[in-house]
């Protein structure tokens, strides 16, 4: 009876040990590959803001659908200009006081152009698989919206992309996940998602740390 009580006692020490180990062990490897993944959603993520940018540089607005910003990366062009500062004859002053005088002016001079897709991602064509969230094997895609806001009566464009945390991580456990879903800390990506710009504010960045590039790059 003695032996049978020690076995019984040394099953339920090992069944603990075990158990403390995938407490501590899990949660490590969970943030190992949250980690990698993260830095593969948001390097695509900047990919779809230097497309963003281009699309706004030309167009003067945001797009709001991947087709239409792949399309437009592949037959839009930059224009290449020149800026001089130069003087020249001022002639209604000439005209009304009969004598010269020359004013300053800035002229820009056009020298060419240089497709966008060229000048943003030479000859990679992964662009043209911006829209898919990686690690998903093109199941997910990133959301995408454009519009304006108002800022002191004037109309600004902006765009936001995001993906849910819990896409990007839906082979991880749930409970992990969840957890993952309300952190809040500088050195993490904060909320439920993975965002880039704002519809309700005008900025072009991400909500990542330093760890994964800076909010600024």
């Amino acid at each position: 009876m003695k032996l049978i009580i020690q076995l019984v006692l040394w099953v339920v020490i090992g069944l603990l040990a075990y158990l403390t180990f995938n407490a501590i062990w899990e949660p490590i490897q969970f943030n190992k590959l949250k980690k990698v993944r993260y830095a593969k959603v948001i390097e695509r993520m900047k990919d779809i803001r230097d497309a963003e940018l281009a699309y706004k540089q030309v167009t003067g607005k945001f797009a709001g659908d991947f087709d239409q910003l792949i399309n437009f990366i592949d037959t839009a062009q930059f224009t290449i200009t020149q800026r001089r500062d130069t003087t020249v004859l001022d002639k209604e002053y000439k005209k009304t006081y009969g004598v010269d005088k020359y004013m300053e002016v800035v002229l820009i001079d056009t020298l060419g152009y240089v497709p966008v897709k060229d000048s943003l991602f030479g000859k990679n064509g992964n662009y043209r698989q911006m829209m898919f969230v990686p690690t998903t094997e093109k199941t997910e895609k990133f959301s995408l919206e454009a519009g304006t806001i108002m800022k002191n009566e004037t109309p600004i464009p902006v765009f936001e992309a995001k993906v849910a945390k819990e896409v990007i991580l839906k082979d991880q456990d749930p409970d992990l996940v969840m957890q993952e879903k309300q952190v809040v800390s500088v050195d993490a990506v904060d909320g439920a998602y993975i965002t880039l710009g704002s519809m309700t504010d005008v900025i072009t960045t991400g909500n990542w740390p330093k760890l994964y590039g800076g909010k600024e790059e």
